[in-house]
């Protein structure tokens, strides 16, 4: 489930910022969830484009909640992936947003600092925050209040071609970007190939920017400005220029996005895919040779030995008229036993630690299929995975101005002290 197009709407708020501010604040509580003075309730729930293929699993998990807790009814509705920010925004305004809202950390924290959310602090005990992955529990604060319960998490991995890196020397990937420097050095000058594919297109993969926190730059400070003017950041800067200017990446990370790299992965033209597990299959089906001849590893990433993740959740409106039965129902679709069985149906994996140490992610025979290797290599990095990207509305602004400067930088239009000041100063700018 790719993140990219989640962060096409981003623009709404800039439209509706003030006006949304202004309408949680002062609006009274008339959403859809409604309880009396029976303590009868329903909650409405809604998730984000989980029909038909998991129907039968929420509607058997409503059905379980329902009958343990009298008295509170739910109602599912599945939204567009592509509609859930500018429905949520408009329900929010409205006033008619649902009790349980299933969205990702970056945009919920947009709405959390408007006042959106219901604050869960002093709604669910410190030993049941507990059950989930601290660093996860944490993409779900803002200002040491929590906005949301985390859910599902993806991340991606290394897929390596085995012959290529041994060709070039190699038993083992790299693990670390200078580790990954030095093999694509030896794959460019014993193959001819690559070693990788990073794209620096504005609009694609978000790589390439995660890549500053994992190498120890800092993006933005507190107040939004931009951090990365500083040793650390030319750092980068500096690492991926050298690379570009001596011939190490192929001259189309200018111009093309994760599509071309898993071409260029499945062609045999390069030793190393940074992606999703759930790609195996595709390779499986487009490039059965190559496929032979793939494992999959951890992540690369830099000193600070930080992974990427992507973080789904549930979040409560403010507004709720059933702010009781909307946090049980969502602890509940959180919990172990639901968490871990929505992994296994939907390839994905759980936020909780007693779900992550289910055999199902430990106990993988050296003789399994690549897709349960790499299920239990995802597993095992989720214990230094993090959200790595601040919270920021204008993220996707931030990735366009570092990038673009960064391909200056590369193409030898700047130098890399000037590409790094003018990418600061143009968001702190904009």
């Amino acid at each position: 489930m790719s993140r990219m197009r989640a962060w096409k709407r981003f623009g709404i708020l800039a439209l509706l910022g003030l006006a949304l501010s202004w309408l949680i604040s002062c609006s009274p509580g008339n959403n859809s969830g409604a309880s009396n003075a029976s303590g009868e309730a329903e909650v409405e729930f809604w998730t984000m484009q989980l029909q038909p293929q998991f129907t039968d699993y929420f509607n058997e998990r409503i059905a379980a909640f329902e009958q343990a807790n009298p008295g509170i009814t739910v109602k599912w509705v599945d939204v567009p992936w592509g509609d859930m920010q500018s429905k949520i925004l408009t329900a929010v305004s409205a006033n008619t947003a649902p009790d349980v809202v299933n969205l990702n950390p970056d945009f919920a924290a947009q709405l959390a600092g408007r006042n959106a959310w219901l604050p869960l602090n002093d709604k669910i005990p410190s030993e049941v925050q507990q059950q989930y992955l601290s660093k996860i529990w944490q993409a779900n604060s803002l200002d040491g209040e929590t906005f949301g319960i985390p859910w599902y998490l993806t991340t991606s991995l290394a897929i390596y071609n085995t012959d290529l890196l041994k060709q070039a020397g190699f038993e083992q990937p790299p693990t670390t970007y200078a580790e990954l420097a030095e093999v694509a050095r030896a794959v460019r000058e014993k193959t001819g190939k690559y070693a990788f594919f990073s794209t620096f297109v504005p609009t694609d993969s978000a790589d390439v920017l995660q890549s500053f926190t994992q190498m120890g730059a800092q993006l933005l400070d507190a107040d939004g400005k931009a951090a990365f003017d500083t040793s650390e950041g030319r750092a980068v800067f500096e690492y991926w220029t050298t690379l570009y200017q001596d011939g190490l990446l192929p001259k189309e990370v200018l111009t093309q996005g994760h599509r071309r790299a898993l071409e260029l992965y499945q062609t045999g033209d390069t030793a190393i895919l940074n992606s999703g597990p759930q790609f195996l299959k595709t390779i499986e089906a487009n490039a059965p040779a190559i496929a032979q001849v793939s494992q999959t590893a951890p992540q690369i990433t830099g000193s600070t030995g930080k992974k990427s993740v992507a973080v789904m959740n549930l979040v409560i409106p403010r507004n709720t008229d059933a702010p009781d039965a909307a946090v049980k129902f969502a602890l509940f679709i959180t919990n172990d036993e639901n968490q871990l069985a929505f992994a296994k149906a939907a390839n994905v994996l759980p936020s909780t630690t007693k779900a992550l140490e289910d055999p199902y992610f430990t106990d993988v025979a050296e003789s399994a299929p690549n897709l349960d290797k790499a299920r239990a290599v995802s597993a095992q990095q989720m214990q230094d995975a993090e959200v790595l990207l601040p919270a920021n509305k204008d993220i996707k602004e931030l990735q366009k101005i570092v990038y673009d400067n960064l391909q200056a930088a590369m193409l030898g239009d700047k130098t890399v002290d000037q590409a790094v000041t003018d990418a600061a100063t143009e968001w702190n700018d904009r």
